[in-house]
Parts: structure tokens; C-alpha cells; sequence
């Protein structure tokens, strides 16, 4: 296993190296850039556009951006925003707490609800239960996350007007210790429940169709076969063996939660890490992007190598020789 191990960060170092170049490459390739914005669109002097450039190096041949950048990152400095002058660390820290708060604790209902309401369809394989929770899946599955957002916001705020729009706090009580915590609770509703219905289907389905495949095994017809009880084989043998599936979903979906759900935050004007991408991406804020496609490839690498490890704990069958 440490063997193991060891490979596996050294591949996971070595994705995240890619990762940097292929996404420095892609970002300054791309049609456009800050200097554009910087200048403004009313009649920009040469001379500003000229200055702008020299002033963060754009001018240089784009290997040579690269090196900058990475003497710059090796120094554990991730740069500074074009556009608001700041520490790209600190705009990226700022974000990351609100990020986590809706897709971590999304992510982690839709993972229970899913996989429970999941095991219970498939032990009652053919039931009214399975056939409704089946259907509810796929109608959830194919409805897109910011329609549904709206809808919850149309519902539940503008007509019945018990739950916030949008924001993570209202800015006009300045509410203080328990009080701020209920704010946020209270805005964390609705998108909250758009991140969670969304994603409920993944693991509904993976654990229903695991659970299903892993009750057909010979193994488990043996096993009932020999008069062994039902209740034990499932907890011993079906449950820890069909789980596999769903922690491969879940570490991939852990992976990213860091970048956040983009479209729900922008819906519901949540102010994290998805929100903080897509404004960077509209402003060609290059140090921006680059800080948060390295967090997010970090992020990637590690859940990955958890995900590999969880897999041996649970599975004793899985051994890495």
C-alpha cells in the first residue's frame, strides 16, 4: 500500500504540472484579453494599452510568461488579480468557505437521500416505491439546475415569500453570532435544495442498478441457498460490495465541489467559487483563473488518491502489489 501510495501522489503531482501547462496555454491563447477591459472602450490611447501590457508582461513570448509564472507559484505566490489589484490567495480563501457550505453539504444529502432511497428501491425491485422513486429520478435528472432554481425562487420567495431571493446574508439587519447563523441557514435553503435535488438522481440510480447486480451474484444464491438469513447477507456481503460505485461517484463529485455549482450561485447570487470563476473567465482575469484551475487540480488529486484508499479498506479483494 505505501508503494501504492507513493506512485499514486507522483502521478498526482505530475497531473497537476500538466494541468498548469495545458490550462496556462488555453487561458492565454484564448481570443481577447485584460488589457482590452483595463484600457476601457472609449477611445483607449496607444500609449495606456502599451503601458498595461509591459506592466504585467504580456508582451513577452508565452514560455517565457510561463517561467515568470512559475518562479512566481514556487514561492507559494499565486499572484495578484488584474482587475482588482488583490492577492489571488485571498480572493480564492474568501470564497472557498461559502463554496464548500452549499456544494459540500449538497453534495453529502444528495449522497445520502440518493443512496438510501436507492438500497430501498432495489431490495423492493418492482414495488410502487421503486416505480415512483424511478420516475421522480429521471424528471430530476433531466430538469436543468438553473430552471429549477428559479422555479424554488418563484415559488417559495417571490409568491409565498417565507425564504430570501438571494445572497448568503441580508446586508440590512447586521446580524451578529446566532442570529447571523440563522440569516445564512435561511438563504441557504433554496440553493441548497436546487444543489441537493439535482444530484440525488446520480447516486439513486448507481446505488439501485449496484445493489441490483450484486444481489444477482451466484455467491449471494449460494448463500440463500445455505439458509442464511437475509438481513445478514445484506449487511455483510451485498451492502459493503455494491457501495464501490457510489464512492467512486462521490469522490468525483467531492473533487470539484471546491469549483462550486457556477449556475446555482449566479441564480441565487451566492458568493463563492463558481460565482468568482465565471466572473474571472468574463474578464479574462489571468493570475484569477489559473489560481482557481490549480486549487481545483489539486483538489482532483487528492480526492482521487482517497478514493483509492477507501476502495481497499471497504473491498479486501482490491490489493495494490
Amino acid at each position: 500500500m505505501a508503494r501504492y501510495l507513493r506512485k499514486r501522489i507522483l502521478t498526482g503531482i505530475l497531473v497537476i504540472l500538466v494541468s498548469l501547462v495545458i490550462n496556462f496555454l488555453l487561458i492565454h491563447m484564448a481570443p481577447g484579453n485584460p488589457i482590452s477591459l483595463l484600457a476601457g472602450k472609449d477611445n483607449p490611447s496607444q500609449e495606456m494599452i502599451d503601458a498595461l501590457t509591459e506592466k504585467y508582461g504580456f508582451n513577452d513570448p508565452i514560455h517565457i510568461q510561463f517561467i515568470s509564472y512559475l518562479k512566481t507559484l514556487l514561492k507559494g505566490d499565486l499572484g495578484y488579480s488584474i482587475m482588482s489589484s488583490e492577492p489571488v490567495s485571498k480572493l480564492i480563501i474568501e470564497k472557498v468557505g461559502p463554496t464548500l457550505l452549499l456544494s459540500l453539504t449538497g453534495i453529502i444529502l444528495a449522497l445520502i437521500i440518493g443512496t438510501s432511497a436507492g438500497i430501498y428501491a432495489a431490495r423492493k425491485r418492482g414495488s410502487l416505491f421503486d416505480s415512483v422513486m424511478c420516475g421522480v429520478s429521471y424528471l430530476f435528472d433531466s430538469t436543468p439546475g438553473f430552471w429549477l432554481g428559479l422555479m424554488l425562487i418563484l415559488i417559495f420567495a417571490s409568491t409565498l415569500k417565507i425564504l430570501p431571493t438571494a445572497g448568503m446574508v441580508d446586508l440590512r439587519a447586521q446580524n451578529e453570532g446566532f442570529a447571523k447563523a440563522l440569516d445564512i441557514l435561511k438563504h441557504l435553503v433554496l440553493p441548497l435544495t436546487t444543489v441537493t435535488l439535482i444530484q440525488i438522481p446520480y447516486f439513486f440510480r448507481i446505488a439501485r442498478a449496484s445493489v441490483i447486480q450484486t444481489m444477482s451474484e451466484d455467491y449471494i444464491t449460494t448463500f440463500r441457498a445455505a439458509g442464511m438469513k437475509e438481513s445478514k447477507i445484506f449487511k455483510r456481503y451485498i451492502f459493503k460490495n455494491s457501495m464501490l460505485p457510489t464512492i467512486t461517484v462521490f469522490g468525483i463529485n467531492l473533487a470539484y465541489v471546491i469549483s462550486g455549482v457556477a449556475i446555482i450561485e449566479i441564480v441565487f447570487a451566492w458568493p463563492g467559487m463558481g460565482r468568482l470563476m465565471m466572473t474571472a473567465i468574463s474578464k479574462r482575469d489571468y493570475p484569477l483563473l489559473m489560481g482557481i484551475y490549480l486549487v481545483l487540480s489539486v483538489s482532483i488529486a487528492v480526492c482521487m488518491i482517497v478514493v483509492d484508499v477507501i476502495y481497499a479498506v471497504i473491498d479486501p479483494r482490491i490489493r495494490y502489489d
